[in-house]
């Protein structure tokens, strides 16, 4: 099983979107978290679909992601959130979900998200990364002193490569999320097996 969750960005894929998604589905990573922030909740719910049914198809949960009612909708089991929005979900909409995650930039926002019900979180972004130009990354003691914070699974994020994901595991992380990685790389199933844990 991998400790890997990949973070959707079809802007950077070279071939079609879908078909990548079908391609990381079939190497099973812990999950896929469908994030496409650029599109309306139209344009979301519809791309969601297909990709639910795709991770179905490989038994691999697909987190949902900022639309609450376009989850909803869909009967989604899983959703991923920034705090703001988790903030703003009251008990009822908590309990339509089994998997609820949420992005943290702080231990004090960590464990606000562990109180508000998530069952995981991602931390970061814990290396140099292109999605946050000329943003100090947080490093690797930032990480360990979130999972030491909580006790929910913590993935992180930002700049992770197989060249440092054994010190991200050192941390006492779950595992870590990557996307442009898997979203830009020539092969799919070579990628995720240079994530493999080195015995």
């Amino acid at each position: 099983m991998s400790d890997i969750l990949c973070v959707t960005n079809r802007t950077l894929c070279k071939e079609d979107f879908l078909e990548r998604v079908e391609k990381i589905a079939a190497n099973h990573p812990t999950g896929i978290i469908l994030r496409e922030k650029d599109l309306s909740e139209k344009e979301y719910k519809e791309l969601a679909e297909k990709v639910l049914q795709l991770c179905k198809k490989y038994h691999v949960p697909c987190m949902l992601h900022s639309f609450v009612d376009a989850a909803i909708e869909l009967r989604a089991e899983n959703i991923h959130l920034p705090l703001h929005i988790l903030r703003g979900l009251d008990e009822k909409t908590k309990e339509k979900f089994k998997i609820i995650g949420a992005s943290c930039h702080s231990v004090e926002e960590a464990k606000e998200a562990e109180q508000l019900g998530c069952t995981y979180i991602t931390a970061g972004h814990v290396f140099q990364t292109d999605c946050k130009k000329g943003l100090a990354p947080r490093g690797l003691e930032f990480l360990q002193n979130v999972c030491k914070s909580v006790s929910i699974p913590v993935y992180a994020i930002g700049g992770i490569s197989s060249e440092n994901m054994d010190a991200v595991r050192k941390t006492g992380a779950a595992g870590a999320c990557v996307m442009s990685g898997l979203m830009r790389c020539e092969n799919v199933k070579e990628t995720m097996k240079g994530f493999e844990i080195k015995v």
